[in-house]
Order: C-alpha cells, then sequence, then structure tokens
C-alpha cells in the first residue's frame, strides 16, 4: 500500500470519526491528512518531512481558518452564553402522551411527534395524558393534572 493511500485513508476515517464526536476537530485534521496524500500521489511532494510539515500547516491552517463557522453551523443550542431558557420555555404547559410506564418517577413521553426522557412524580401509564411543567435540558418533568399556572405564565390558554 502505498504512502499516499494511507495518508488518504487516515484522512477518510478521521472525517468518518466526526460523526461520533462533535468537537469539529478531528474533520480538519482528516483534511489534512488527504491534502498530503494527494500530494504524494501526484508527487509534488516526497520527503517525510515535507509531508509532516504539509500535514501540520493544512490542518492547523484549515481549523483555524473554518472552525467557528462550521461549529455555528453544526453546534447546537449552549446556555453558557448568558441566554435565557426561551427555547425550552415554549414547550412549558404542552400536552404529551405517555410512551413508557413511569418506573421510579421515571419514564418516556412523546412531544411534537419526539420522545423524551421524562419525570414525574404521579403515576403515569402507557397512553396517559400528561403536562409538561419543566424542561431541563434533555428531559421533561410532566404531571398527571393540567397545570393552569405554568400555561397562564407561558402560553395563552385555549
Amino acid at each position: 500500500m502505498s504512502a499516499a493511500l494511507v495518508w488518504i485513508i487516515i484522512g477518510i476515517v478521521l472525517i468518518l470519526s466526526e460523526l461520533m464526536a462533535t468537537s469539529i476537530v478531528a474533520v480538519f485534521i482528516g483534511i489534512g491528512a488527504i491534502v498530503t496524500g494527494v500530494l504524494l500521489h501526484f508527487g509534488l511532494i516526497d520527503s517525510l518531512a515535507m509531508q509532516l510539515i504539509v500535514f501540520g500547516v493544512t490542518s492547523l491552517g484549515s481549523l483555524i481558518i473554518a472552525r467557528k463557522r462550521f461549529k455555528q453551523m453544526f453546534g447546537g443550542f449552549s446556555m453558557d452564553q448568558g441566554e435565557e431558557h426561551t427555547k425550552f420555555r415554549k414547550d412549558l404547559g404542552e400536552r404529551v402522551v405517555v410512551e413508557k410506564d413511569f418506573i421510579n418517577g421515571a419514564g418516556r413521553v412523546r412531544l411534537n411527534g419526539v420522545e423524551w426522557d421524562a419525570l414525574s412524580d404521579d403515576d403515569l401509564k402507557t397512553g396517559d395524558v400528561a403536562w409538561v411543567i419543566a424542561n431541563e435540558g434533555i428531559r421533561l418533568s410532566v404531571v398527571k393534572e393540567r397545570p393552569t399556572d405554568v400555561i397562564s405564565q407561558h402560553k395563552e390558554t385555549p
């Protein structure tokens, strides 16, 4: 197997590994490896020292230039920037359907077609209707009875 092919395979593996890790760094290292492999394949570089220099400069350069833009495009909602819970408040007072019985206060509910982990002090069984009283990021808190105080604070009541 040629050194060019090894560089290209390493680059592809690094880019694919980014699908499992969301740091948005491996993709730039993968780009550096692919560029190095392509230049090596076409005979534009040959020595190991030159391969390492091209790999390092290309990886670091693409990381510095494009990482911030990629992160903005693919990044999720983050609370570390002093933002309010505005995206989470819209779910307060929403009706959900229990998808999995609540055992020891934990179960699964469906909100807007998506299943969520949920917590509740109420005894809820599959098929029951419940109401969202809190959204803690990846977990909802729900109750069996419709809470009028949560709805009036965050929504217009029907």
